[in-house]
């Protein structure tokens, strides 16, 4: 069963430096129908105006990855990271026990754009960790490549979760098959592009909850950047 969520029903808050889009319940958007799916949290579609971002402040009990779709977001953290994660960075941070970080455009003239999404944890109070790697774009052209996961499999970044994060690019001749394994869930966010899934088309910013389903089958008019979560 597939059920579309688009872009423009998501909750949405322009604060001026900041024009974010909520994909689930989030700061004061509030809708008992979207809390979640599964064990995904939070899908945040930022735009951060340049020299721009978040002071420090803190989190616990989550896994927060970053994924930028343009420009240059910098990320200082207590763990005593420093990093600029970039297009095609995927950075995980385990808040665990808490952390407390902050993420700023690093530059003065361009806007940044990026998803922010959290996953609940398998065990709270976790020590907090950092990770980041860097996943090229011809990694993700014409397939689906693993960038997050339990295992830390072909170099994903390793989540505390039973769930994983594959990000793909396709090209306008481009048709993938994706299989679930029996009783898995999955949730589908078009980053950039259009794509169509099993018949529908989806546009940037709109998403699609899958469930008993055993495959699906994705293709594009043009060019998708799209994130695809295999969940509990």
């Amino acid at each position: 069963m597939i059920a579309l969520r688009r872009g423009r029903d998501r909750g949405h808050a322009n604060h001026g430096w900041l024009d974010s889009y909520h994909s689930f319940s989030f700061a004061d958007y509030y809708d008992p129908a979207h809390m979640g799916f599964s064990v995904l949290r939070v899908i945040n579609e930022d735009h951060i105006a340049p020299g721009m971002g978040f002071g420090t402040h803190p989190h616990r009990d989550m896994e927060i990855v970053t994924f930028v779709l343009e420009g240059a977001l910098k990320h200082e953290d207590s763990m005593g990271n420093g990093s600029v994660i970039r297009p095609g960075d995927v950075q995980r941070m385990t808040a665990g026990t808490g952390v407390t970080h902050s993420e700023f455009n690093v530059s003065k003239t361009d806007p940044v754009h990026l998803l922010q999404i959290w996953l609940l944890p398998a065990e709270r109070n976790l020590t907090p960790g950092y990770e980041q790697k860097s996943f090229s774009e011809a990694e993700r052209q014409s397939q689906l490549r693993v960038i997050a996961s339990p295992d830390g499999r072909k170099g994903s970044v390793t989540l505390h979760q039973d769930a994983s994060i594959y990000a793909g690019v396709l090209g306008e001749d481009d048709t993938l098959e994706y299989r679930f394994a029996t009783g898995r869930r999955g949730y589908l966010q078009v980053a950039q592009g259009d794509l169509v899934l099993d018949g529908h088309l989806l546009r940037a910013g709109d998403a699609a909850r899958i469930s008993q389903a055993d495959r699906i089958s994705l293709g594009s008019p043009k060019r998708a950047e799209i994130l695809l979560f295999d969940l509990p």
